[in-house]
């Protein structure tokens, strides 16, 4: 099943659906997050599909659904967990350990079980944090079969030594590795690629935030004018990625730019990873952005180690795509455990990470090259209603805008550039851009692919 597309006018979407871009607060993003916390999901299994249904309310989603077996590059799509109850007894029959409490009890893909052991014998399948010893882990045995279970320490020494009933009610079999996709067509098909994983159960910064922004993203942009196409996907982390290219290299060179949304609802800073290249358009993008914001970031280099920019940047695809988070993956003491919930992610640091990344996306899709008409000394702009009516007065922003575009409209520099090294603001350069286009001093140094009304995407 292709890819649900709409055209570039933002075509009206067939069923009336909830709205996240327009909440100022947030607040809808968080709901939705705490939504989808309680759903089981793995790699594979019906707790993805139900994700995906779910978003199906805000989006118009094409879910597609990938053979086990498949060999993909050098991997193979798993066999499909599902997983129905779980629990260790003790010997009054009282649930120690219980997967309806909270699906982090359960090793993710444990492989059915149902016997009665020591507790010695049972310790070689329990995990605990004891720095951390009233927080469940989160841990998972995909590609090695075996079983396990998550709980505190405190209730890990607290266990008396004893017999116990364990029990893991699931199945490992033959299925599918299922996964999301929106296209939004532009005016060309040169894509920015936007992905965030859908494979964690409850834990809400790690990814639950990244999926709700993402929503957020395409709904705002599924209503604008777009120089770009944009491809949203929601795949299991590594395998779907890795699924994802192997099933599309062809399309793979249309990716211009791309990002990937993780860890994006907690209140650390924001932290933008470069892409492979690290001076890709798409890095040089998210840093202005987050650099004219006025608040802390950080920029950090690319590392093979991290979420699926690894894969999109596998030396192979070499795909300018990076990563947008607040702090990062393992940085934060919350990460990978049940402290994960809904209380550490915040409505407004949602509503950032939006704005940024709407900002970013608003770069890509303005950004462009052009030549000066008059490039011999610079023309008298009063001629064509541009300069300030009376002189001597400090200059303003705007007013330097137009000098910056004029002196570097070489066909060399772009908006970006621009915008970088005048140190002006983003609005002002486009704006700048703009008049002096409408009076025939620049002119696009190639066929011009720009959107006909250049309106911010405001969010």
């Amino acid at each position: 099943m292709p890819a649900l597309e709409f055209d570039n006018s933002g075509t009206a979407l067939e069923t009336k659906r909830s709205s996240l871009c327009s909440d100022q607060s947030g607040e809808a993003m968080h709901q939705l997050i705490t939504e989808l916390y309680p759903i089981c999901r793995s790699i594979t299994g019906n707790g993805v599909r139900e994700t995906l249904d779910i978003l199906g309310r805000y989006i118009h989603l094409a879910v597609h659904e990938v053979p086990s077996g498949l060999r993909v590059f050098d991997w193979t799509v798993p066999a499909e967990w599902n997983i129905r109850d779980a629990y260790i007894k003790d010997r009054h029959g009282h649930r120690v350990v219980d997967f309806r409490k909270s699906n982090l009890h359960v090793v993710g893909y444990s492989v059915p079980i149902r016997k009665t052991m020591a507790l010695g014998a049972l310790k070689d399948h329990l995990f605990s944090i004891p720095e951390q010893p009233d927080r469940i882990p989160y841990r998972t045995s995909y590609y090695t079969p075996n079983w396990g279970f998550c709980l505190s320490h405190d209730q890990l020494v607290a266990l008396p030594d004893a017999d116990y009933e364990v029990c893991v009610d699931s199945s490992l079999a033959p299925g599918h590795l299922t996964y999301g996709e929106l296209l939004l067509r532009g005016q060309t098909s040169d894509e920015v690629l936007i992905s965030c994983h859908v494979c964690h159960p409850s834990l809400c910064n790690d990814n639950l935030s990244g999926i709700a922004v993402a929503v957020a993203l395409a709904q705002h942009l599924s209503g604008m004018p777009r120089r770009y196409s944009y491809r949203f996907l929601f795949i299991p982390g590594t395998i779907g990625s890795i699924t994802w290219l192997a099933l599309h290299r062809p399309q793979v060179a249309r990716i211009k730019h791309g990002f990937v949304l993780t860890c994006v609802g907690n209140r650390g800073t924001a932290t933008y990873k470069q892409s492979r290249t690290g001076d890709a358009e798409i890095d040089q993008a998210w840093t202005y952005v987050l650099s004219r914001r006025k608040q802390p970031f950080e920029i950090r280099p690319f590392t093979p180690f991290g979420y699926d920019e690894r894969q999109f940047c596998s030396p192979g695809f070499n795909l300018p795509v990076g990563c947008f988070m607040r702090t990062p993956h393992g940085e934060f003491p919350e990460y990978h455990t049940s402290a994960d919930d809904p209380d550490f992610v915040s409505a407004s640091s949602l509503r950032d990470s939006f704005a940024a990344a709407l900002a970013t996306a608003d770069v890509l899709e303005h950004n462009g090259r052009y030549l000066n008409k008059k490039p011999y000394c610079e023309p008298q702009l009063g001629k064509y209603g541009l300069y300030r009516r009376t002189g001597g007065e400090a200059i303003a922003d705007r007013q330097l805008a137009l000098l910056w575009v004029l002196n570097l409209s070489d066909g060399n520099h772009s908006v970006l550039d621009i915008a970088i090294r005048s140190n002006l603001a983003w609005d002002t350069i486009k704006e700048a851009v703009d008049a002096l286009s409408e009076s025939g001093l620049i002119v696009p140094a190639e066929e011009p692919t720009m959107p006909p009304a250049r309106q911010p995407l405001e969010g």
